[in-house]
């Protein structure tokens, strides 16, 4: 590869059809510095960032619900099925990376340079459906937590929101880093609310462990079964797929084949420590369900305002609820975030055009709020809470538009060239890929029958 600058770039691996492209998110295109001496923790610093973003998307608020009923109603059952939900968005998430850091080509770019154009557009508009989808997800769940917190309607709530947009440009401008510092910041603190609520549940743990042993009374139980496949869908947000293959470009390593190499190990093992903490995030979140709740008269439970009311009484912990509020508010502030970002990611990629980014992320923002407003004015928290499951039924059927041209172009040696999937990666992929896509189609139908 030939490079001339960050901001214009001249893309030499055969198989795509373009041959002179911008990079993706060219502002900020190798703008973090990797030091080519050094051991291998100052190397790893260098990588660590993108995986805690990408992260972001499997700790939002539209997967707490599915981990609050799991644990009120199975107790530590379904903890197996958030396990096994993280190996796969391990998988994913790697090859995300390696197509990112391999061809030089976010996975919007990718389709734009593969597919026909009708294709391609047909996939971008439904890409931006998905993610004002997740986004409208994220709007909600902060102005929920708003409101739980200080009591702030929650129109207003939805308004607030959009004043992370001020925040990304000023961060994005000052450099790349800082924003990660934030979203980094923001995890930690999730994680430290969760660690409170865990210490005041006093979990069982033997019945923890055994919990995430899979049992087949996840598969004998309906209604087991149907939460699993609600986690298992959620499992993989398609735009952290775009997300993660543009934002793994940041880093100014060589591009040769060495590098590449290099580049690949050391952001594989950023996003692998990364999505182990989201796993922490979700099973904490049905562990503090099951310990509370289980087996009591609360059982039912699986509405976060619910379980925000009843945590401090029934742990008997001051500040439980309090917690509970704060993680989800930092949770939905940080998926806006990244948010914004992949909406920009996405537009860019797919249609080759450089709009300036306040303006794309106002567009982005404008497209959650709006609903987010409307149904908050008419319908309150019922209205919300229906339109968060809307979300995520809409993020269920775009998902396999993601999946399948990742997997597909990461096994395609023409593409790749040394990086290629090997056989055995790609027949795992293609496997994974499968349950996503028939679990999302199966979820999404039982959800559109039961509001008919």
């Amino acid at each position: 590869m030939v490079e001339s600058s960050p901001s214009q770039r001249y893309s030499a691996e055969p198989g795509w059809r373009l041959k002179r492209a911008m990079p993706s998110l060219p502002e900020v295109f190798a703008s973090v510095h990797v030091p080519t001496s050094g051991g291998f923790w100052r190397k790893l610093l260098a990588f660590a960032g993108p995986g805690l973003m990408v992260s972001v998307g499997y700790m939002d608020p539209g997967n707490w619900a599915t981990d609050l009923a799991g644990g009120a109603q199975f107790g530590y059952l379904l903890l197996s099925v958030i396990l096994i939900s993280n190996f796969m968005a391990i998988l994913l998430q790697h090859l995300s990376l390696k197509l990112g850091i391999a061809t030089g080509r976010d996975l919007a770019q990718a389709c734009r340079d593969h597919f026909s154009p009708p294709v391609a557009m047909v996939l971008w508009v439904l890409c931006e459906v998905a993610i004002a989808a997740c986004d409208l997800a994220e709007v909600i769940g902060s102005a929920i937590a708003l409101n739980l917190l200080f009591g702030i309607p929650l129109v207003a709530g939805v308004l607030l929101t959009a004043a992370d947009v001020l925040v990304v440009l000023l961060l994005q401008h000052r450099g790349f880093r800082y924003l990660e510092s934030l979203v980094a910041g923001l995890i930690f603190l999730i994680g430290g609310c969760f660690a409170y609520e865990l210490i005041a549940a006093q979990p069982a743990m033997g019945a923890l462990l055994v919990g995430l042993i899979p049992s087949p009374q996840v598969v004998s139980n309906p209604g087991a079964l149907y939460i699993a496949i609600g986690i298992l869908g959620a499992t993989v947000m398609p735009h952290n797929l775009y997300l993660h293959s543009s934002i793994v470009q940041t880093r100014a390593f060589e591009r040769d084949d060495a590098g590449k190499r290099q580049a690949i190990t050391f952001a594989t093992i950023d996003s692998t420590v990364a999505l182990l903490f989201a796993f922490f995030i979700n099973a904490a979140i049905l562990i503090t369900a099951a310990a509370a709740f289980h087996g009591t008269e609360h059982a039912n439970v699986a509405d976060i305002h619910d379980a925000y009311q009843l945590l401090t009484p029934v742990l008997g912990a001051t500040f439980a609820s309090t917690v509970f509020g704060v993680a989800l508010l930092a949770s939905g502030q940080n998926s806006t975030l990244t948010g914004t970002l992949a909406g920009q990611i996405v537009m860019e990629g797919f249609l080759n055009i450089r709009m300036r980014p306040w303006l794309r992320r106002l567009i982005t923002r404008l497209i959650a709020i709006v609903p987010a407003v409307i149904v908050a004015a008419l319908y309150g928290e019922r209205g919300t809470g229906e339109l968060l499951v809307f979300s995520q039924v809409i993020l269920s059927l775009q998902l396999s538009f993601a999946v399948v041209p990742l997997v597909m172009f990461t096994s395609d040696k023409q593409k790749m060239g040394a990086f290629v999937n090997p056989r055995w990666l790609s027949w795992l992929a293609w496997a994974v890929t499968a349950v996503i896509v028939v679990l999302n189609g199966y979820l999404l139908v039982q959800t559109v029958a039961g509001w008919l």
